[in-house]
Parts: C-alpha cells; sequence; structure tokens
C-alpha cells in the first residue's frame, strides 16, 4: 500500500440557495477525486452562509438527520468516484438536539463514522451555543484513503487536548472543517495577526503530535464577517504544503506521505517523552 494520501481542500462561497451551495459541493468533490485526490474535506457548515452571526429560531429549519439527504448526495459521488469525504453538517439528532457534525463518508459511498463538534463557542457573530448540543462521541480515528484520519471542526482547532487525542487514536492526519473570518471594522489593525494565530496553533497541532494537519475554511463576505480563506496543510514539522488564498475559490490537492510521521516522530519524539504521571490537573477548570 502507498504511503502517500492525496488530501484534496474544497474553499468555496456560500450563497442562501442550500441546494445551490450542495450542488456546488459535490462538483468540487467531482474535480477534486478526477484530480487525484483520495481523501476531500468540505469547510464547516458548507450547505448555508454562516448563520450563527444571529439567534433565529427558523433557522433549524436547515438541519437534517444523518444519514439524511446530503450524505446520501455525497455518497452517491464518493462512490461513484472511489474518494472519501469529510463534510460539516447541521445535524438534527431529535428534536431539540442540534449538532454541528463532521461526517465521514467513505468510498463505497457509505457512512464511516462521525464527529460531533466539541469546543461550542459563544461569542460576538458566532453564536453557536444557541444552535448546538456540545459533541458526546468523544475524539475519534477513522480509516480512509489508507490512512487513520480525525475529523475536528473550526472552534476545535483552537485546543491542544483535541488534537493531542485524536492523533493518540491513532489519527496520522488532522481535519479541520472551519468558518473563521474578520470583523471587517477589525481587519485593518488585527486582521494580519488574527490569521498568522490561527495557523500557528494549527501548526503546532501538527508538530507537537507529529501528524498532517487540514484546515479548510470558507471565503467570502457573509453578514457581518468576512471569512478569510486560507486553507492549508501543514507537515508532522509544521511546514506549510499548500495554502489557499484569503478571496478565491480555489481546490488544493496536497500529497501527504506518511512516512514523514515516522521520521519526524524519531526525532522529536514528543509522545515518548509525555509525563502521563503528572497530568492530572488537565481534568480541573483551572488550578488554585
Amino acid at each position: 500500500m502507498s504511503s502517500i494520501t492525496t488530501v484534496g481542500l474544497v474553499q468555496m462561497s456560500c450563497v442562501p440557495d442550500v441546494r445551490a451551495n450542495l450542488d456546488k459541493a459535490l462538483a468540487r468533490i467531482e474535480e477534486a477525486a478526477a484530480k487525484g485526490a483520495e481523501i476531500v474535506c468540505l469547510q464547516e457548515l458548507f450547505r448555508s452562509p454562516y448563520f450563527c452571526q444571529s439567534e433565529d429560531t427558523a433557522t433549524f429549519d436547515l438541519a437534517e438527520p444523518i444519514p439524511g439527504p446530503s450524505t446520501e448526495a455525497i455518497g452517491a459521488v464518493a462512490r461513484a468516484r472511489r474518494v472519501s469525504v469529510v463534510a460539516s453538517l447541521f445535524e438534527k439528532r431529535a428534536e431539540g438536539v442540534f449538532h454541528n457534525t463532521a461526517v465521514l463518508i467513505g468510498s463505497d459511498g457509505a457512512i464511516g463514522g462521525l464527529y460531533r463538534k466539541m469546543h461550542i463557542p459563544d461569542d460576538p457573530l458566532y453564536y453557536e451555543k444557541y444552535y448546538f448540543t456540545p459533541g458526546d462521541v468523544g475524539f475519534r480515528s477513522f480509516a480512509a484513503g489508507g490512512a487513520q484520519i480525525g475529523a475536528l471542526v473550526c472552534w476545535d482547532q483552537w485546543f491542544p487536548e483535541a488534537a493531542r487525542l485524536t492523533a493518540l487514536r491513532g489519527a496520522e492526519i488532522l481535519f479541520y472543517p472551519t468558518a473563521i473570518g474578520w470583523h471587517p471594522q477589525e481587519k485593518a489593525e488585527f486582521g494580519a495577526a488574527q490569521y498568522d494565530a490561527w495557523l500557528t496553533i494549527q501548526r503546532s497541532h501538527a508538530i507537537a503530535n507529529g501528524v498532517f494537519v487540514v484546515a479548510v475554511n470558507r471565503i467570502g463576505l457573509e453578514g457581518n464577517l468576512e471569512f478569510w480563506g486560507g486553507s492549508f496543510v501543514a507537515d508532522p514539522f509544521g511546514r506549510i504544503l499548500a495554502q489557499a488564498s484569503h478571496d478565491r475559490e480555489e481546490i488544493l490537492l496536497v500529497p501527504c506521505d506518511r512516512r514523514l510521521i515516522g521520521e519526524t516522530r524519531r526525532n522529536w519524539p514528543f509522545l515518548r517523552d509525555r509525563r502521563i504521571d503528572a497530568y492530572d490537573g488537565l481534568l480541573k477548570r483551572f488550578l488554585d
């Protein structure tokens, strides 16, 4: 089996028409697969504009079950193109219980597993606690494209614990479907630093765990947010292998040679030297 897994990143804008967004995503999956992608990752909540900028009960009508219409449509393309897909969906689990969920659809078109977003923000223009119940399936690893992969979602990307636990489950590639952007009135003063912090924290996950990191963001002005794109892939030493623009729809195709994981971990054995006997404090909110 080849040590190389080629990942495809779909960075796109969204319109109010959810069917149009789904159709665009399906076409991009097909295009990425035709160019050699074995695993394609879509951005967070790709079926609609980012609706968490306000609180509106009518928005819950966007949610769907898993399995459901979107997983069926993606599954058909995945099966036809023999490609795996990481798709972020607004999941309706039950009446009154909704999740922000990343679902893995295998190259056979079947659902291979799902991850429900664990860290839920509640900040200006990111009112996600109103919509999403925190995930309850833990941090997981799935087989896809000849690799073990993990899926985390957006706000999860700021937490080293999430990356660590997913890597400890055996994940060799961490996928982060994302929706993050600038407040236009803050961009001039803080924009460069905000994007750099976002890039840096995820590169640090790659380095600390000796894994590949794939972050897929959206673009475009939606309401009061200008989504900054900049989707990228970092290798296990934190080097950027490919990076998208801030303002264009793009598909990135990036070969990830998993042999680099072993080479990196032998020279930087962070997992070996972890002091698991001394980390009890991590289970507390704060140490007084």
